[in-house]
């Protein structure tokens, strides 16, 4: 990582491992990660810079396709019978043919810099859109990754890019048809993207792995990924999100996805399934005994009718949840865990709250946020991660001032601030031990919009 200049800051309140704490100094080192987290000083001791309010770690977005931000809010017109789900898809396949790398990056940028004003400081980036137009490879096979990488390094926030592996249409292996095109791509030239990624030396660039689906790949390139993922690169997979997808997979391989992935031995701590909504309680505790993590994308999920995940069979079997905003229709984790929880007390008629992780809080937000938190490092691949020594110096001020928390008791901020109204929650946003947004102002969110709204124009140009 480049050398950033060291924070000396203290926070009147901040969210430790085990709550809310009074007083709290933190200071960064040059490398940018957390070298002493301490409760409890006092005042502000000399040299040290006074936050202007309350104090929460950043959170990792697990789940995003940063391409859908283009058509966001745009799939909502259902004019013919079973119109909902092929009219998103439409909406995908002409957006996807028209992005050029600059497209990209501008929607990308534009994109980041909402999900960083959401709260979020990292995301994992599922990359599926890898050719050209025609199918065929880019001069540089990794074109469309390094807009990627461009646009989150313009932003900001911090990127886990997984290159995914997509090898044919389904379980027959059909090609890709011509509106996939760009979709495709075998594993030699995954493995190459990933490799090329991790040893880019860019500040917040981290790689990974991704999957499509089981039904995209062969069982014998699937085992190949695993074997060359080893046990320090992430792999995420999406998964059971459709109860078609689930019974195309018992016609074919005779078994449902999870089971047959816990059949070839190939769940493990570092791998994340994406979505898994329609799964068995025999799956969830396979999952469970792997170590393998989850993203569920609470917004995305109810836009398009996939389901409601059983949010209490995760946490019962251990399973580390984290939050993905996926098709981009919300970009705000206060917003996704609203939604989250509150699909689980629609789903049970109670209001009691699901979700009793490992933390003395009796605050169902925070609960909510320790497991979203633990989750999300999880997702991401950090072993460490929050307000703790060692970590990425990542943080959120919370601005108290707005208007949905002023007068809030300081205990329940963080339930106001996800169960109340919508508002601009974040002061001040800290990523790798530099400040990105001060005051609510990011430097380059005006140039970063005009391109993202030029962008707009030509992606829907008749």
């Amino acid at each position: 990582m480049n050398a950033v200049e060291p924070l000396n800051l203290w926070a009147p309140r901040a969210w430790l491992p085990g709550g809310w704490a009074e007083q709290v100094l933190l200071r960064s080192d040059e490398n940018g990660r957390w070298v002493e987290v301490r409760a409890q000083v006092g005042l502000p001791p000399p040299g040290a810079l006074a936050l202007a309010g309350a104090v929460l770690p950043g959170l990792v977005d697990g789940h995003s396709h940063a391409f859908h931000r283009a058509f966001a809010g745009l799939a909502e017109r259902f004019d013919a019978p079973g119109a909902g789900l092929h009219s998103w898809r439409a909406l995908r396949d002409h957006v996807a043919a028209r992005l050029t790398p600059e497209l990209l990056q501008a929607v990308a940028a534009h994109l980041y810099v909402e999900l960083l004003r959401g709260g979020y400081t990292h995301v994992v980036e599922f990359h599926d859109l890898h050719q050209q137009p025609d199918g065929s490879p880019y001069p540089d096979p990794q074109r469309m990754a390094w807009a990627l990488a461009d646009a989150a390094q313009e932003a900001g926030i911090g990127l886990t890019l997984l290159p995914v592996l997509r090898e044919h249409a389904g379980y027959s292996r059909q090609p890709l048809a011509e509106t996939q095109r760009r979709f495709g791509r075998d594993l030699e030239r995954t493995l190459a993207e990933a490799q090329a990624l991790a040893g880019s030396g860019r500040p917040l660039l981290h790689a990974g792995l991704g999957v499509h689906a089981l039904s995209a790949v062969t069982p014998q390139a699937l085992a190949q990924l695993a074997r060359a993922a080893g046990s320090g690169q992430r792999v995420h997979i999406q998964i059971a999100e459709h109860a078609k997808y689930v019974q195309a997979c018992q016609e074919a391989l005779g078994t449902t996805p999870v089971q047959w992935l816990a059949q070839q031995d190939l769940l493990g701590r570092h791998w994340t399934l994406v979505h898994a909504t329609h799964v068995g309680d025999d799956e969830v505790q396979a999952i469970g005994r792997s170590g393998a993590s989850l993203v569920l994308c609470p917004s995305s999920e109810a836009n398009l009718g996939d389901g409601l995940a059983d949010l209490a069979r995760w946490i019962e079997a251990g399973v580390p949840v984290a939050l993905g905003s996926d098709s981009q229709v919300t970009r705000s984790w206060s917003e996704e865990l609203r939604w989250l929880d509150y699909g689980q007390r629609l789903l049970r008629q109670q209001r009691q709250g699901t979700v009793k992780p490992n933390t003395p809080s009796t605050s169902g937000a925070g609960r909510l946020w320790t497991m979203a938190q633990q989750g999300g490092a999880a997702a991401a691949g950090f072993e460490r991660w929050g307000l703790v020594e060692g970590a990425r110096a990542d943080l959120l001020v919370i601005d108290t001032a707005d208007s949905s928390l002023l007068g809030v008791p300081a205990p329940q901020l963080l339930d106001a601030l996800v169960f109340s109204s919508p508002g601009r929650y974040w002061r001040d946003t800290v990523v790798g031990g530099r400040f990105v947004v001060r005051n609510q102002l990011h430097p380059h969110s005006a140039a970063i919009a005009g391109r993202f709204e030029r962008a707009m124009r030509s992606v829907w140009s008749v």
